[in-house]
């Protein structure tokens, strides 16, 4: 077989070569219908691996910040636009109420008026008033003076009769709530005694008698006592056997 002639080649080059694309004008696109377009040689680019374009889904994060050589933050200012947060208190210009519990005994209280309650009795704060108070007493029946009564009932629940809250029924305007401080641990309190003092329009909250009393402080001292009253139990308060 014969090698092509070197005009056969030049032919064949010069046919091969890419040409410019021509946009028809006007009148030619016009004439599309009547006369096609002849078929223009175009170069497709290779298509590129997909390894040109792995993208790092990894972000650089900036280094972690040393702690701080010292803690010393230059001299103390002695201007007095500077807050002191360490020494604010919210109720520091209101005063205490005269009934706040200043301290409890085994077998009583101390009162912030000077007023101290012994004698193993508990007390009954209301409306700024302290009385004394001895639950125990005063069975179911309203019979009182029959010695210390067990206030757990067979389901170990705090119960206290009726007439235990005799205060409470005479009082006017009535507290909206009352804290009740059942001794050195809290007791969970029967339905019959949470149905009656509800039903006085009271409120409820059950605690021993030491968060009891720094309660009815801060909350006295706060709203006021007369939306606020406490029934505390001493803490040295101990069940009768038998």
């Amino acid at each position: 077989m014969h090698s092509p002639s070197s005009s056969l080649l030049r032919s064949l080059r010069h046919s091969i070569q890419p040409q410019a694309i021509r946009w028809p004008s006007a009148t030619a696109a016009r004439c599309r219908s009547s006369r096609p377009y002849s078929s223009i040689s175009r170069s497709h680019p290779a298509p590129l691996s997909a390894r040109n374009f792995t993208i790092s889904s990894y972000r650089s994060l900036p280094p972690p910040s040393n702690p701080p050589a010292t803690t010393n933050r230059g001299p103390v200012s002695d201007e007095d636009t500077q807050t002191d947060f360490g020494s604010m208190d919210v109720l520091g210009n209101t005063p205490a109420p005269t009934t706040s519990i200043d301290a409890c005994l085994s077998h009583g209280f101390h009162l912030d008026n000077g007023v101290k309650i012994g004698g193993g009795s508990g007390c009954l704060l209301i409306a700024g008033e302290a009385f004394g108070w001895k639950p125990w007493e005063a069975d179911g029946s309203g019979t009182p003076g029959k010695g210390p009564k067990s206030m757990i009932n067979a389901k170990g629940q705090w119960q206290a009769g009726e007439r235990a809250w005799g205060v409470l029924e005479v009082v006017w305007p009535k507290p909206d709530l009352l804290i009740l401080g059942l001794g050195p641990s809290m007791l969970p309190i029967a339905p019959e005694t949470r149905r009656y003092i509800n039903s006085l329009g009271i409120r409820i909250d059950v605690q021993d008698t030491r968060n009891a009393a720094a309660q009815f402080n801060l909350l006295a001292t706060e709203r006021g006592v007369g939306d606020v009253a406490a029934a505390l139990i001493p803490i040295g308060w101990k069940e009768p056997r038998g």
